[in-house]
């Protein structure tokens, strides 16, 4: 039973609640706080659903793990990449984020019959960018101090760019070949982007962010997947997935072929009998093994250990032959039955 408050108890607590000296919600339970949810834009409502970009997250998993290796033998230096980002967005909450000597590398996909295609975009914050490039050039690569907001590349950085971002546009390949036979190939490097509009700025896009970090520097690495791609990715997979579940009436056919063709062997049985070792061991050409049957008697035709038929011994064009008298057919219970009492 719960307790009762007297009524001085009572007065002592009013008491306090109008001075402020406690909370007139103290006595009640402490409620969880709300879980805050973001607000969802039916303006602009999502193409891809949590499945779609969980798989688009497996994939780059799978490319950090093969791109890191190979930045480890490129760099000599040990660099971690992780996945932290897998998000839908419209183009341009991309492009706002970035700035006139930003640097983009455009990405084709090898996809067939999709029309026109949108280019696949990387960035790789300024910063890391040029510790990896004085690694190449044989520096230790913290070069963080050199680097502001204000910083240009030059030719030749453009060209080690170049080099660099085409090594890694090569692993894409590896990622994808567990889903889609997909390729992709470096096109062209975008030194101002703000003033090209290579995306409709409403466009859907998925945003994939991986943190580099190496011993001496860090950034951030930006992959923008245009949604049309990912749509077309996404119909042939799933084109691909229902053909092999619907059974191909060519390859049916082409299987019938084959099994018409195909040769199975025939054991024709006459009789089972019982011989003794010595028997057998002076057994000679030309002696007779008694079967206790007439010569007339029928001739079982076994297909794998099957008896399939019962035949009479026979010559056909002056070889030895056995002619079909009788067809067993195996029934649902696993028995033989005659063909004739079946019909």
């Amino acid at each position: 039973m719960s307790e009762v408050l007297s009524q001085s108890q009572i007065d002592m607590l009013l008491d306090a609640a109008r001075n402020g000296n406690i909370d007139a919600g103290a006595g009640n339970d402490a409620q969880p706080e709300e879980k805050r949810y973001p607000k969802y834009d039916f303006y602009s409502p999502k193409k891809f659903t949590r499945d779609r970009l969980k798989m688009v997250s497996s994939v780059f998993e799978s490319y950090v793990r093969v791109l890191s290796s190979r930045l480890n033998a490129m760099l000599h230096l040990t660099c971690d990449l992780e996945v932290d980002s897998v998000e839908e967005q419209r183009y341009y909450e991309f492009s706002n984020a970035l700035s006139e000597r930003d640097v983009l590398v455009l990405v084709q996909d090898t996809l067939e019959d999709t029309g026109e295609k949108e280019p696949i975009l990387f960035h790789i914050t300024t910063g890391i960018m040029v510790s990896m490039m004085d690694r190449m050039l044989g520096g230790n690569g913290d070069v963080d101090s050199e680097v502001g907001s204000e910083y240009e590349y030059t030719d030749i950085e453009l060209r080690l760019y170049t080099d660099l971002m085409r090594s890694m546009v090569d692993c894409l390949d590896s990622a994808w070949k567990n889903y889609i036979d997909i390729g992709f190939r470096f096109n062209r490097v975008e030194t101002n982007p703000t003033l090209v509009q290579l995306i409709g700025l409403d466009e859907a896009v998925v945003i994939i962010g991986i943190t580099v970090k190496t011993a001496v520097s860090s950034g951030r690495f930006s992959i923008c997947l245009p949604g049309t791609m990912l749509s077309d990715v996404f119909s042939q997979m799933n084109r691909e997935t229902s053909s092999m579940r619907q059974p191909n009436k060519h390859d049916s056919d082409e299987i019938m072929d084959y099994l018409r063709a195909s040769e199975l062997p025939i054991i024709a049985e006459l009789q089972h009998t019982t011989l003794s070792l010595s028997d057998i061991y002076h057994l000679h050409v030309g002696d007779v093994i008694d079967l206790g049957q007439p010569k007339d008697s029928k001739v079982f035709l076994n297909i794998g250990d099957k008896r399939w038929f019962d035949g009479t011994m026979g010559v056909f064009q002056k070889n030895k032959a056995v002619r079909i008298d009788k067809t067993y057919v195996l029934s649902e219970m696993g028995r033989l039955e005659d063909e004739g009492e079946r019909q």
